[in-house]
């Protein structure tokens, strides 16, 4: 018997030889059109980003400061070199809301260096210090499977197909960022404010690189960050800030995961927005940015899992890790 996903993924493959849209920037929807060349898109093995995932967790928790946390960003660096991507490593230092300076880095991969229309992809790769909201061990580690590791696997696992590629019409450029995680906890929220030109105990790392772009001038058409993408039976519904900024970005994405069958994961409802990554992208850098985020029915984004010891890789799914992968990859695969 065929999976569900893979199911899918021949289905929309066969789909997308009658049928793809335009490309331009503006617009809330994207027209479809018959092809005008056939792209041969490769396949996202999930059984690779899978081992991806587990690879960050078997550092341990990915802490700034801590050692699993340089060895992880040493791992990131030697693997996308040798994927034959150009990487830039920005070292930077951020303070915490409870005092602490945090040594980081953001880790950006680019491919088709050459090419002048480029596309974003990132997401975080630190782990949040403490558990807080686990009702037994708030004080504890966790894993964080899902909420960083997750989507740093499915890039991986699209850098692996682009290392050589001609084929693609687009340069891609990669960001790892780093301190998304190091915010203060829901009961401390607004007590105590950043220092000097921080906006945020969150997202540092995108902060960073949004006020000191790896390139002068560097921009990119636009831009997808994954966030929590791993978890089984996620759903990823259209975020608000998404739609403010990019929504033909969005449509694109949401209608692509719908023609490969994946609609049950990309679901076409609204949601409020939430700050993440993609806001100080599309504020400080002015790209448009849209965050694929798992949201939770009846629960809101992230689910029960969140930054808590059950965000571990008995969360993480093959079959999401897929849809998000596939669905990714063609959207790239099919840019003009």
């Amino acid at each position: 018997m065929m999976d569900k996903g893979r199911l899918g993924l021949m289905f929309g493959q066969l789909v997308l030889i009658l049928f793809l849209w335009g490309c331009s920037g503006g617009g809330e929807s994207v027209k479809e059109s018959k092809p005008t060349r056939m792209v041969n898109v490769p396949v996202f093995n999930a059984d690779s980003a899978y081992a991806f995932v587990k690879k960050q967790v078997d550092f341990g928790p990915r802490v700034p400061n801590s050692s699993a946390h340089r060895k992880a960003g040493d791992f990131f660096i030697e693997k996308l070199k040798g994927y034959g991507a150009a990487v830039t490593v920005q070292e930077f230092t951020a303070p915490s809301y409870d005092g602490q300076q945090l040594q980081l880095r953001n880790i950006i991969a680019s491919f088709g260096e050459e090419k002048q229309k480029r596309v974003l992809l990132a997401a975080h790769w630190d782990t949040r210090p403490f558990a807080d909201k686990d009702s037994d061990n708030p004080t504890g580690p966790m894993d964080g499977a899902n909420d960083g590791a997750s989507g740093v696997g499915v890039l991986l696992e699209i850098a692996r197909h682009l290392k050589g590629d001609t084929t693609i019409r687009v340069g891609v450029d990669m960001i790892l960022f780093d301190g998304e995680d190091w915010g203060e906890p829901e009961s401390d929220q607004g007590q105590r404010k950043p220092p000097g030109d921080w906006d945020s105990w969150w997202c540092m790392g995108s902060q960073y690189w949004s006020r000191n772009k790896h390139k002068p001038n560097y921009s990119a058409h636009y831009g997808v960050l994954l966030d929590m993408v791993g978890a089984r039976r996620s759903q990823f519904l259209r975020e608000g800030a998404s739609l403010q900024y990019a929504p033909n970005i969005v449509s694109k994405v949401w209608d692509m995961g719908a023609r490969l069958g994946y609609s049950d994961y990309f679901v076409k409802q609204n949601a409020h927005a939430i700050t993440d990554d993609h806001i100080y992208v599309n504020e400080w850098a002015k790209i448009p940015m849209i965050n694929i985020v798992h949201y939770q029915q009846g629960i809101g984004y992230f689910g029960d899992y969140h930054h808590t010891q059950k965000d571990n890789m008995d969360l993480i799914s093959k079959e999401t890790l897929e849809a998000v992968g596939v669905t990714l990859l063609n959207v790239i695969y099919y840019e003009e």
